[in-house]
């Protein structure tokens, strides 16, 4: 994140590269906890999924080398699709490229157009998905991050407490979508996984727009 000759900032592929291996960094370190919080009320896989979904974005991201912010999320988007099974592929491809094809081809985007962008690929989650907030899902995490920077495109550290505190509020909800819904009741009392994976997406954004700053 740089500022332009006006003085508001700017993100750059630059930017995207640093923020996905930052969110790579993260799903490594906390997959353990994302595979135990998804023992308790789904399949046991995520985190063993997502940071293999992670690290292979990781190496397209070195391979192709691509040239602007929304051709990096379309490609890690489709790397996730491709790489990581169940519905967690599908669900953080379908949200990186959405929000890449957003952005077209411009080789800089505005926070304005990036907070727009990411607000196109929460929704195509959801439809995806077919959840809404307070179903207990990564939505929980992704729709108050979004609406944080929908309300202030700068502010990333914002959109990382909105979504860390959305993660942390399905504990006490039932699942209404997912594997856990199966479980009905005896979902209640646990923190999603999906939507603590979420968490760590945008709190490494976050990370990344501090670092730019600094």
């Amino acid at each position: 994140m740089s500022p332009n000759p006006e003085g508001a900032p700017v993100l750059d592929t630059e930017f995207f590269r640093r923020w996905l291996s930052a969110a790579a960094a993260a799903v490594d370190r906390e997959a353990d906890r994302l595979t135990e919080l998804d023992a308790a009320i789904g399949d046991a896989d995520h985190g063993t999924n997502l940071r293999r979904g992670f690290a292979a974005v990781t190496s397209a991201l070195q391979e192709a080398a691509p040239a602007t912010p929304g051709a990096v999320l379309v490609l890690a988007g489709g790397r996730l699709i491709s790489s990581v099974g169940g519905a967690s592929g599908p669900l953080y491809g379908t949200l990186l490229r959405s929000a890449g094809k957003s952005l077209g081809p411009a080789g800089e985007v505005s926070p304005e157009q990036f907070a727009k962008a990411l607000q196109e690929g929460v929704a195509a989650v959801s439809r995806l998905g077919g959840a809404v907030p307070g179903d207990k899902t990564m939505i929980d995490a992704l729709e108050p991050a979004a609406q944080a920077l929908a309300e202030d495109p700068e502010g990333f550290a914002s959109a990382g407490s909105a979504a860390a505190g959305g993660a942390l509020a399905t504990v006490p909800l039932r699942a209404r979508k997912g594997r856990a819904s199966y479980l009905g009741e005896r979902s209640i009392g646990h923190q999603d996984p999906g939507a603590t994976s979420s968490a760590l997406l945008v709190a490494a954004l976050a990370e990344t727009a501090a670092r730019g700053a600094s």
